[in-house]
Formats: C-alpha cells, structure tokens, sequence
C-alpha cells in the first residue's frame, strides 16, 4: 500500500496539530478504550486472588535502572504445594500488559490452566505498562524514560526477569510469548542469550518478519514514517488513551482500505473464537502505552522485510554499531537443540503466514523432534491468548510440550 507525499504532508500536518500542548485532550476514552483502574491493587489482588489462587508481587529491577512488576501464581487451586513445580515466564505483546494472560475464566486462561496443571507460573510486564512504569532516576513523565525499543527488552528486560526467576527457583524455565513477547524472544535466543536458563519455548502468533502483514492500519502507519514524525515532536510515550494519540488514530481510520469499525479487528484480524465478555474485560485493561521508538523499530521492520537492529540513521549507526546499516538478527543461530513450539493462525493479520514460513525457513536446520508446528486456519492474532476454544486447541498442547522436555 503506497503513501503519497500528499497523504504524507496531511500527517505531518496533523502531527502538528495534536501535539501542541494546549490542544491535548482529555477524553476518557475513544475507539472502545476505556480508562479503566484497578482502584490501587496489584495484578494479583485485581485479577487472579478473586479466582481462588495464590499470586505473589515482585519488582525486578534492570541492569538501566528500569523497575519491572512480575506476578507468581505459585501453585492450582486445589493443593500441590509441596511439589517441585516447573517455572513458566510468560510474556505479552506490544501495546498490552501481563493481564492479558488472565482476561478469561481459570478454564480458558493460559496462566491458569498452567497453575492448575502442576507449573509455578510467572507473568513478567514490560517497561512503560500499567504496572512497570517506575525507574531508579527517571520519571515515566520523561521522554528519556521512553529512549527505548525492542531491543532494550532483549538486552536488558528478559534477561533480568529471567535470571530473577533462576534465582528464585534455582530451574531452568519454560516460556511462553505471544505477538512480541515471541520476536523478543527469537531474537534474544539467536544472540544466546539466556540459552542455559531456558529449557522450551511456546511461541504464539509468532512475528519476527512483518513484511506481509495484512492489517490496513498498521501498514498505513508504518509506510508514512508516523512513528519518525511523531518522535521529531516530542511524543515520547506512545499512550493510546491520550488525546493526540486518538486523533491519529481517527486520521488513519478515516483512510482508504482502513475500516475501524471494529478497531481490534481491524488491527489482529478477524478472531473466529472471542467472548463478547472477554472482549469488553479486554477493552477496559487494555491497550497499555510502549514507547514511539519501539514502534518506530517495528515499523522498520515492516518497511525494510528483515529482523535487524534499531536504525539509527547511517551517521549514527556507524558510531552505535561500527557500521552504517543496523545488524540483523540471525534467526539460523538458535540452538537447534532448543524446543520449540509455534502456533500461528490462517486469518492473522500481524503473523501473516508468508512471514511466518521465512521465519520457519530459518529454521530449517532445527533438529526435527525439536521443533513443532501448529497451524490453525480460522485463528486471528487475538484468539491465541482469548479464544474459548484456546483451552484445547492450544494450551492443552503446550502443556504437553513442556512435560515432555521437563
């Protein structure tokens, strides 16, 4: 879908426009978002204690001072609290917190199910979400506080939330990533990151490559540079509840090919299996902010069709990187002898399956028992962490794959 320099012009316009500080606006809500709290309580007392399980607080702080909230849900509902449990770190996508994981019942919850089926479960919440937004220094009201993209949770988020989960448990984990939480994830592991800490991964709707993706919105987006020209002026925090932020939502939904009548739709595709119920807990909770540069990052992605580092700008790469063009990641470096489980759906938008078969292309070389590969035609880029047949489609499986490299 090409942009042209009109429509390009009308964003840059427009990007003026809203971030002129007196022209912020202060509307509760647009598109379905709701501002929506927790009236002070953590995860645990908000979302999971009302279940009837055991759910612990901690803060784990990064190498570059940011404080990270990661829940525990020790045990099921029902005894083994003597047991050896295996740790499960499980880690959400952009724009959303660790609740997503707990959107459903206890039945349909992939966390929960986890729990009830003999594994110390740990949710890890990613810097700028509603309940990591503290630092050593800096206040999240800085625009140094957001200085940062994906590749500062590779280096320094998932190495700390995970050697904490060593630390505490003295085990290898197993991990589970959906959307982002699986391009972190590849990416760390070809660089070895954390390879001895790791025991399997569950990768679902799995991004590395977003070339081909489908999603009308996000394409317009990442083709107009937005990401760059709202970063020229001082949108920092990328917060999908604040006024300037709707307005180009609002822009872009005004656009041709973009229909955001039913805006999660518009940006997943079409999720064969949600609870109408979910969708509205899903709505209250979510999205949660990210910083504009990891957009930015992503949006490259899309632009330049390879998994590479943030681009800088050739000047600055060269200093950054000692050379002008950003490394890539090289997905062929994963262990070949790491499990591995991939779910992907026919009818995603972000994990479309041409970018999903250059990621399986990748790995060719992995061993052939290590590797497993779901594919579920009616599946959209939601239904993997919300769908009410998720419990037996998907998470029953992952729980057998862990079992089976315990």
């Amino acid at each position: 879908m090409a942009m042209s320099i009109l429509s390009c012009l009308r964003i840059f316009t427009l990007v003026m426009f809203v971030l002129e500080p007196n022209r912020v606006l202060s509307s509760r809500h647009y598109f379905g978002f709701i501002s929506y709290g927790d009236n002070g309580a953590g995860m645990c007392a908000s979302t999971v204690a009302p279940h009837g399980y055991k759910c612990q607080e901690f803060e784990v702080k990064t190498d570059d001072g940011y404080i990270l909230s990661v829940q525990r849900i020790p045990q099921g509902r029902v005894g083994g609290g003597g047991q050896i449990r295996q740790p499960v770190l499980l880690q959400h996508g952009v724009l959303v917190d660790g609740a997503t994981w707990l959107l459903s019942p206890p039945e349909e919850s992939v966390a929960m199910m986890l729990a009830d089926n003999g594994f110390d479960v740990w949710i890890s919440n990613t810097r700028g979400t509603r309940y990591s937004r503290r630092h050593v220094t800096l206040d999240a009201r800085d625009s140094e506080y957001w200085n940062w993209s994906w590749d500062e949770l590779i280096v320094h988020d998932l190495p700390s939330v995970i050697d904490f989960i060593f630390k505490q448990t003295g085990q290898k984990i197993h991990y589970v990533g959906h959307s982002m939480g699986t391009l972190i994830a590849l990416a760390s592991f070809s660089e070895g990151r954390e390879i001895d800490k790791v025991k399997s991964a569950a990768l679902l709707s799995p991004i590395a490559y977003l070339s081909h993706m489908t999603t009308a919105l996000g394409e317009v987006a990442a083709r107009a540079f937005v990401g760059e020209i709202t970063t020229i002026f001082g949108l920092a925090e990328f917060n999908p509840k604040s006024g300037p932020v709707n307005k180009l939502l609002k822009f872009f939904c005004a656009q041709p090919g973009v229909n955001c009548y039913d805006l999660m739709t518009a940006i997943t595709g079409k999720n064969c299996c949600l609870n109408s119920s979910t969708v509205e807990i899903f709505l209250n909770d979510e999205p949660q902010s990210t910083s504009t540069k990891n957009l930015v990052h992503l949006a490259q992605t899309v632009r330049d069709g390879t998994l590479s580092k943030y681009d800088y700008g050739s000047n600055y790469n060269l200093a950054h990187y000692g050379e002008t063009k950003p490394p890539k990641y090289d997905l062929g470096n994963i262990p070949r002898d790491l499990p591995l489980f991939l779910s992907y759906g026919g009818q995603d938008a972000l994990s479309d399956s041409k970018d999903v078969e250059t990621l399986l292309d990748y790995l060719k070389f992995h061993d052939v028992d290590k590797l497993h590969v779901q594919y579920i035609k009616n599946y959209a880029h939601a239904d993997f962490v919300m769908a009410t047949n998720a419990n037996n489609l998907v998470y029953n499986q992952i729980i057998s794959f862990f079992r089976n490299y315990a």
